[in-house]
């Protein structure tokens, strides 16, 4: 699964501290996995563990949970198309705080 990364993201990883980014690249082999079955079967259910949706009064964006507990993490996201495939635009990543602009 390609992927792009906005400069939003790349702002909030910098405020993440180590152990969240730790945690948030633990769940990446999960996530990749899913988007890959996602993109493939959008019927496909995506895992509990992430409670991946919608984000609500922002069309097309999509979030998901990589911590449940201290820290909070959330991220966002988009489906778009690189090189003609399938791929994902990672927004946003953090606490709730990324749902003032996700």
């Amino acid at each position: 699964m390609k992927y792009e990364v906005l400069d939003s993201f790349k702002n909030d990883w910098k405020r993440l501290s180590a152990k969240e980014q730790a945690l948030f690249r633990r769940v990446l082999p999960i996530v990749h996995d899913a988007c890959e079955r996602f993109a493939t079967d959008p019927s496909t259910a995506w895992p509990a563990s992430l409670r991946v949706k919608d984000v609500e009064g922002a069309p097309g964006i999509w979030e998901m949970t990589w911590s449940f507990s201290g820290p909070d993490g959330r991220a966002t996201f988009e489906w778009i198309r690189i090189e003609g495939s399938v791929a994902v635009r990672w927004r946003r990543v953090g606490g709730h705080a990324v749902f003032k602009s996700p």
